[in-house]
């Protein structure tokens, strides 16, 4: 009788490449890299961090700028404005201050009658996170954006000033746009208005940013002794007494910065 050979069943293994990941993963570790920087990332920073080509990041970038989950600001991107609402990001301000800090916004805007604001540095900007409004506020470029740029803005001096790694990047830059007739678009002009900013606490912005309007801005510092935040008011430019406004602001900002070292 013909016998029968027995084959052994071989363990079957799996030689089949891994999967690579999709667009959806790699537009996910895009954020996450977004989200967990401190400062604005470069796209060559975005594909050390998630492995990416670049070509494959400039493309996934472009589609979430377009849908505001991320943003461009000069060669680098952040978290865009729905990925901040939608995540709660905001960055620089000490956690659980809105209490603290709005009565003494509440307080400035009774003693000036103009509009209060408070800024927090986002990338290489000014965000505002609370802003408050009379009846005959006076109007700005940064209305229904609630961020504005840090060289011509005095919320934004104000954070330059007493910032040296965030003075470093925008300095970096070499040249600022010109927004309107006044702004300050040489570097070492600014670097000599932040130089009176620190000496005085106060940064001013007379019709840099928007034709007809006038800031006054001061640091607000943390627990840690950092820059943290800074209040400003804006006025009608022909009607600002700005010598009256800057006393104000620095007495607002020095009595929140008191406050925040008991946070």
């Amino acid at each position: 009788m013909p016998t029968e050979t027995v084959s052994q069943a071989q363990p079957m293994t799996d030689e089949r490449p891994a999967s690579q990941p999709g667009s959806l993963e790699r537009g996910i570790d895009i954020l996450l890299a977004l989200s967990a920087a401190s400062r604005p990332v470069t796209l060559s920073q975005l594909c050390r961090s998630t492995g990416l080509p670049k070509s494959t990041a400039h493309r996934i970038l472009g589609v979430l700028c377009s849908r505001e989950l991320a943003r461009r600001v000069g060669n680098a991107y952040l978290p865009g404005e729905l990925l901040e609402s939608m995540a709660g990001i905001t960055r620089a301000r000490v956690p659980g201050t809105r209490g603290v800090v709005l009565p003494y916004l509440l307080y400035l805007f009774e003693t000036t009658r103009q509009t209060v604001n408070l800024a927090v540095p986002s990338g290489l900007e000014a965000r505002y996170v609370e802003r408050l409004y009379g009846h005959n506020r006076v109007g700005s470029r940064s209305d229904g954006l609630d961020r504005a740029p840090l060289h011509c803005t005095a919320t934004g001096k104000a954070l330059l000033a007493f910032d040296p790694k965030l003075r470093q990047e925008l300095m970096a830059r070499g040249a600022f746009e010109r927004l309107t007739r006044r702004t300050i678009t040489n570097l070492a002009a600014l670097e000599r208005e932040l130089a009176q900013v620190r000496r005085h606490g106060v940064a001013y912005s007379q019709e840099e940013f928007t034709e007809g309007v006038a800031c006054v801005a001061a640091p607000v510092f943390g627990p840690g002794g950092r820059v943290c935040m800074s209040v400003g008011v804006a006025a009608p430019a022909h009607l600002a007494p700005l010598a009256k406004l800057g006393i104000s602001v620095r007495g607002a900002a020095q009595a929140i910065s008191a406050a925040l070292l008991g946070v």
